[in-house]
């Protein structure tokens, strides 16, 4: 059996656009779950979704709250490509992989992918991205749909989860460059003249330098490792 916390989550329409004040619908969802949230924080879902969310906690509903935005209706990210100089920011923010493009490469939208969720306007330094309604007067879940909410789901999830490998992989990376200094420290260490006074360091002060530079590695050489158990 599902939990509260999941059965509002499924009633969400998951476009991931933050305008809740949580970072996605499902940390929102165990929010209002654990009455933390209050069920009237969603404009993607508008009044029909404080209605489902109503049904499902048995909170009384509520007028959406202004201070999360308006009920609108479905839009989608256009790049004007003329003006893309493919700094990759709107890639980085998207959160459901609805962008493809790569650095100094002029950017496009997955129209059938993108929630609407306007996460790639602010950071987009040179404005060439404009949001276009695409369902006439529907607004909320008159706009957008079941099997919308569950495409945009499992490409949130798995962003979600490739990000995480990257990151490993990255750290991975890290680890191996960080043993290799360590295993042959001398040749990593540059010992030379002391900047100060320009003369050359004496055993005593190459041999600091040689524990500082240790310290250094190991300390990141831990941060490797951990970051690949997280």
């Amino acid at each position: 059996m599902k939990s509260l916390a999941e059965r509002i989550n499924d009633a969400l329409p998951q476009t991931q656009c933050t305008r809740c004040g949580f970072p996605d619908c499902k940390t929102y969802a165990q929010a209002i779950a654990e009455n933390k949230a209050a069920i009237n924080q969603c404009p993607p879902g508008g009044l029909e979704g404080i209605a489902l969310l109503s049904n499902i906690t048995g909170l009384p509903t509520l007028p959406l709250n202004p201070d999360n935005g308006i009920e609108g209706p479905m839009t989608v990210a256009v790049i004007d490509e003329a003006w893309c100089i493919g700094c990759t920011l709107c890639i980085k923010a998207c959160p459901t992989d609805a962008i493809l493009g790569s650095n100094k490469v002029m950017h496009t939208v997955i129209e059938s992918a993108c929630t609407g969720c306007d996460l790639c306007l602010p950071v987009c330094p040179v404005d060439c991205i404009e949001m276009v309604p695409v369902s006439n007067e529907r607004t909320g879940w008159s706009a957008w749909s079941s099997v919308l909410a569950q495409q945009a789901r499992e490409r949130y999830e798995g962003r979600q989860l490739r990000l995480v490998e990257e990151e490993k992989l990255h750290a991975s990376r890290q680890q191996s460059k960080a043993e290799m200094k360590l295993a042959d420290l001398a040749t990593h260490t540059r010992i030379g003249t002391d900047p100060a006074t320009g003369q050359a360091l004496s055993s005593a002060n190459a041999d600091t330098e040689m524990a500082r530079k240790r310290a250094i590695i190991e300390a990141a050489l831990a941060k490797a490792k951990a970051r690949q158990t997280t």
